[in-house]
């Protein structure tokens, strides 16, 4: 979800692809992209805390041919939808358990948990989802583009018409049963609506629509 998945935000230049489901970048629904060390240069990157969504290690996932290594940070509780990359992808956990499938339909039986240390490879064209309740480090390499192609589309907080999807707005304050906090972000995909909430704790979590109340 949230998937799959900045500090560049690339959420306004894509908004009018998304609900078409097109094939486009991987950082539309990402809150913040930082780059660890110079473009080509060596450089060492320790495993440590990510603020961002997506912290690119070597490469440029965008461009044809180039190869690339990032890392995502999946916040607890994140559900990513069905998706798929017109190129192969290498998934290995760093920190965290990590759920994950390749099939046509989102299905929680369907998930196998992977741990830190735990790998797996996703052909091109194949689709595939995720789920992560507790939070964890993905780290991603492949050779781009590394595009993705949301079967349901994508919508957010940010986009024309949300109102129809979302019943709660940025800013607003929620609870649930992750506790209780405001609104920073929404993602809808198919069934799958989810709400990024900095809790009060001073943690960020994923949260499903039907879980979360209106605090008055």
């Amino acid at each position: 979800m949230k998937p799959f998945f900045l500090v560049v935000c690339l959420l306004a230049s894509a908004c009018a692809r998304k609900e078409s489901g097109e094939t486009h970048s991987a950082f539309d629904a990402a809150s913040g992209v930082t780059r660890a060390g110079a473009a080509g240069k060596p450089h060492v990157v320790p495993l440590h805390a990510m603020s961002g969504d997506v912290e690119i290690l070597s490469g440029d996932p965008d461009k044809a041919g180039e190869p690339f290594v990032m890392r995502i940070n999946e916040l607890p509780g994140t559900k990513i939808p069905l998706h798929s990359h017109p190129v192969d992808e290498n998934i290995t956990v760093v920190q965290g358990t990590w759920y994950f499938a390749v099939a046509d339909k989102w299905d929680r039986a369907a998930l196998t948990p992977l741990r830190a240390g735990d790998y797996a490879f996703a052909p091109k064209g194949s689709t595939m989802f995720a789920y992560c309740p507790d939070g964890a480090i993905v780290q991603v390499h492949g050779i781009g583009p590394f595009q993705i192609h949301w079967w349901h589309g994508l919508k957010t907080l940010d986009d024309a018409g949300a109102a129809s999807t979302f019943t709660f707005r940025k800013g607003e304050t929620v609870t649930g049963a992750r506790g209780r906090g405001k609104i920073r972000q929404g993602y809808a995909s198919g069934e799958i609506v989810q709400y990024e909430i900095a809790l009060e704790n001073g943690s960020v979590v994923m949260v499903d629509q039907a879980d979360l109340h209106r605090v008055q």
